[in-house]
């Protein structure tokens, strides 16, 4: 029913977000993604590999080669502009109204806003509460037009319903974290 959320969640924004701090190797990227995100995103070091690979692909980030004194060369990666504008578009774009969604990907958003944006963060979980009680609206006209003869629908619509009104608690919860640290 999410129609914003088309696409598979993935943790290239947290690597565009560290790369927009500064370069980074891609071991080193990695292991910032697990220390910071561990909980969150579970990758491995292959899929750290591939993800940045294709960010390089599609022109988001970019490579040189670094040489070492009796150790291989390396690869230092940077944010190109294309990838600067695309993570900070992510950053202004609330996620959609799906408990996974906002589970991985708003934690992380609220992250990368916190370090790069603090006067933001406010913002940001206003929007996305405002995000979910939009779409909490669209779910309860489902529910409300489903028939009666649909009742595993109705208990997930239930269910959903209820995991939802949960994300806007600890959205609340999130507002007071965060609220007395910009007076």
């Amino acid at each position: 029913m999410d129609t914003k959320q088309n696409y598979r969640l993935s943790p290239e924004y947290v690597l565009l977000g560290f790369l927009y701090q500064h370069p980074g190797h891609g071991y080193e990227l990695h292991r910032w993604l697990l220390d910071e995100f561990g909980f969150i995103w579970h990758v491995s070091q292959s899929q750290t590999y591939n993800i940045l690979k294709r960010l390089e692909e599609q022109g988001h980030i970019t490579s040189t080669t670094v040489e070492q004194e009796k150790l291989p060369p390396r690869q230092l990666l940077y944010l190109t502009d294309s990838g600067n504008h695309r993570f900070n578009t992510w950053l202004d774009t609330p996620t959609s109204c799906s408990v996974h969604a906002i589970r991985v990907e708003f934690i992380t958003r609220l992250y990368f806003i916190h370090q790069y944006y603090p006067q933001k963060i406010l913002e940001a979980i206003r929007i996305q509460s405002k995000e979910v009680q939009m779409g909490l609206v669209r779910l309860d006209e489902i529910r409300f037009n489903l028939p009666e003869d649909q009742a595993f629908n109705r208990l997930a619509l239930d269910l959903r319903i209820k995991l939802l009104n949960s994300i806007i608690s600890w959205l609340d919860e999130c507002w007071k974290t965060f609220e007395p640290n910009l007076r």
